[in-house]
């Protein structure tokens, strides 16, 4: 069974920092790619920074330098490092595993969100 649970969210005051942790099970035993989405009120929800399994990682330009995502493969989990916040980075943050079987995307499945809210 997949599982993912996204911690570490919270009110911060803008140039602070945040660390998002997705804890991961059903998902680091096959080929996966993850990433964190957001989605603040009344926006469609958009692509934050992904990681595949070979590490190559890529981020929305509204981030590029201020976060940083990463996974451990040991621990089963997905990071996300977010300096230098903005009150526009407020948003419900997604954790999202993609399952792959050689090069075919199986499954896609999300956790259940945590809360950032950045103060001016």
């Amino acid at each position: 069974q997949v599982q993912l649970v996204e911690s570490g969210g919270g009110l911060v005051q803008a140039g602070g920092s945040l660390r998002l942790s997705c804890a991961t099970s059903g998902v680091f035993e096959y080929g996966n790619a993850m990433a964190w989405y957001r989605q603040a009120p009344g926006k469609a929800r958009e692509l934050v920074a992904s990681i595949n399994n070979r590490g190559v990682k890529n981020y929305a330009d509204s981030v590029k330098g201020r976060f940083a995502i990463s996974r451990d493969n040991a621990k089963k989990a997905v990071y996300l490092q977010m300096n230098s916040l903005k009150p526009e980075d407020t948003a419900v943050y997604y954790c999202k595993a993609e399952l792959f079987s050689g090069l075919v995307m199986q499954n896609v499945y999300w956790g259940q969100g945590t809360q950032v809210t950045v103060s001016s």
